[in-house]
C-alpha cells in the first residue's frame, strides 16, 4: 500500500494532523494500534482550554512544595522513587526550564497556539457533527481558604492584562449560584469563562475519526515501532493490511514517541505524567453544569456522558509502571466533600500518560536529519486542547503554506 503521507497515532493530535493534511489534498493513512482516541485523549477532564496560557512548570523556589511533592505528602504529586534513576536527567532539565524568564517565553508560545484552540474545534466539530458535544460553559476553581482564593484572584487579574483571559470572582453565595448541588464550606471561587467544556472527550475524538474515514482517508491497525525506511528513502510501517509506505511520516505517538524515535537515533529529554480518573453517579437529582477544579486538593470534577469524572493530578513514573491509584484514593474523600458523588461506576481506575519535555513546550516541525521524518509531539496537559490547531499549522508547514503563527518555538532542535 502507498499513502502521500502516514500518521503515526491516532489521539486528538494525530486524527487532527491526518484531517487537515487531507484537507490540503494529501492522500493521507492514519496508524495507530488500537483506535481513535483510545489511550490518553480519552481520559481528560473534558476541557478546551482556551486560558492556557502559563505551564505547569516545576515549583522552582518554592521549597516547602518541593519537599512535600518529594515525600508525596499531597495529593497534587505522586513520585515513584524507583523511576528517580531514568527520569532524574528530564526532571533536572525541567527545573532549569522553570525560571520565570524561561517560563514567560514558553507562555508566549503556548498563548500563540491557545488563542486558535477553540475555533479550530469548532470547525471540525461541525464538520464531524459533534457540536452537541461542545458546551460553552468554562470551568468554575474552588477556593477553601480565603487567602488562597484572594491570591488566586489576583494572579487571573494579571492573566487578564498580560493574555487577555478574563475570569469572573464569586463568593461563596457566587459558587453556590453557579453550582447549587456543591456542598461544603467553599470561601469562594473563579469562573474561568471562555474554555469549552466537552460532554465525551473520547467520543469527540472518534467523531473526527469518522470524519476523516468519511472523506477517504485510511485508518489501519499497525506498531509503529516497525517503522523504518526505505531503500528508495521514504518510508515504511507494518499494518495489519500489509506493509504501507510514504514519502512521508508523522510522529504523533504522545508517549510512545521515543520507541520510534529511539531506533532513528533521535534522543529527546521525553518524560511523562501520568493520571488516573474514575467516573461516579451523582447522588439523587445533583448535577453539575461544568468541570469544578478543586484548588486545594489538585483534582477536577467533571460531568460527562460516563457519569461524573474524577480525574487525579500528576503522578511522576516511568510510562509502563504498573498503576499505583494513590492520589485517586486520597482525593475522592475530598471530592465528596464537594459533591455528593453516589457509587464508584467501573471496577479500576483508567490510567493515562501525558507526553512531556522539559520545557513544556510541544516539538510540531520537521525532525533534523531525517528527511521526510515530521514530528508533534510533547503536549504536556494540553494534547486534547491543542490538538485541531497542532494539526492545522503543522499541515501549513508540511505543504508550503503560510503557517497561522511562528512555529520557531517548538522546534526539535532546541534541545
Amino acid at each position: 500500500m502507498q499513502s502521500d503521507t502516514i500518521v503515526l497515532g491516532a489521539g486528538m493530535v494525530g486524527v487532527s494532523i491526518a484531517l487537515h493534511l487531507q484537507k490540503r489534498g494529501r492522500r493521507v493513512a492514519l496508524v495507530d494500534r488500537r483506535g481513535v482516541a483510545e489511550e490518553t485523549s480519552y481520559g481528560n477532564s473534558g476541557i478546551i482550554q482556551r486560558e492556557a496560557n502559563e505551564p505547569y512548570m516545576f515549583p522552582r523556589g518554592e521549597w516547602r512544595k518541593m519537599l512535600d511533592y518529594a515525600l508525596n505528602r499531597t495529593s497534587e504529586a505522586n513520585l515513584h522513587y524507583s523511576a528517580l534513576p531514568r527520569i532524574l536527567i528530564p526532571m533536572l532539565r525541567f527545573y532549569m526550564a522553570s525560571t520565570p524568564e524561561r517560563t514567560a517565553a514558553t507562555g508566549r508560545a503556548i498563548v500563540a497556539l491557545a488563542r486558535h484552540c477553540v475555533s479550530e474545534h469548532e470547525a471540525l466539530a461541525r464538520e464531524a457533527s459533534a457540536m452537541a458535544l461542545l458546551r460553552p460553559t468554562g470551568y468554575l476553581v474552588v477556593h477553601r481558604n480565603p487567602a488562597d482564593l484572594e491570591k488566586d484572584i489576583q494572579k487571573r487579574d494579571r492573566l487578564m492584562r498580560e493574555y487577555g483571559v478574563p475570569s469572573e470572582p464569586l463568593d461563596a453565595a457566587g459558587v453556590r449560584r453557579l453550582e447549587p448541588h456543591l456542598h461544603g464550606s467553599p470561601a469562594g471561587g473563579l469562573h474561568i469563562t471562555e474554555p469549552v467544556s466537552v460532554a465525551d472527550p473520547g467520543g469527540l475524538g472518534k467523531a473526527y475519526g469518522d470524519l476523516f474515514v468519511g472523506l477517504g482517508g485510511k485508518l489501519l491497525r499497525g506498531e509503529a515501532r516497525t517503522l523504518k525506511r526505505t531503500p528508495t528513502g521514504g518510508w515504511q510501517v507494518e499494518t495489519a493490511e500489509g506493509p504501507l509506505t510514504s514519502n512521508e511520516v508523522v510522529v504523533a505517538l504522545g508517549p510512545w514517541a521515543d520507541v520510534v524515535l529511539g531506533p532513528l537515533g533521535l534522543r529527546l529529554p521525553l518524560f511523562v505524567k501520568r493520571g488516573y480518573h474514575m467516573h461516579y453517579r451523582a447522588t439523587g437529582n445533583a448535577t453539575l453544569g461544568r468541570p469544578v477544579i478543586d484548588a486545594a486538593y489538585g483534582y477536577a470534577l467533571a460531568p460527562l456522558m460516563r457519569g461524573i469524572r474524577l480525574t487525579t493530578g500528576a503522578e511522576f513514573a516511568l510510562r509502563d509502571a504498573p498503576p499505583t491509584p494513590r492520589q485517586l484514593a486520597k482525593v475522592e474523600p475530598r471530592a465528596r466533600e464537594l459533591f455528593p458523588l453516589a457509587d464508584r461506576t467501573e471496577p479500576e481506575p483508567w490510567l493515562g500518560r501525558r507526553p512531556c519535555l522539559p520545557d513544556m513546550l510541544p516539538i510540531i516541525g520537521p525532525a533534523v536529519g531525517h528527511p521526510g521524518l515530521w514530528l508533534a509531539i510533547g503536549h504536556q496537559h494540553w494534547g486534547f486542547t491543542l490538538g485541531p490547531v497542532t494539526g492545522r499549522l503543522l499541515a501549513e508547514m508540511m505543504t508550503g503554506q503560510t503557517p497561522l503563527t511562528d512555529p520557531a518555538p517548538y522546534r526539535a532542535n532546541r534541545f
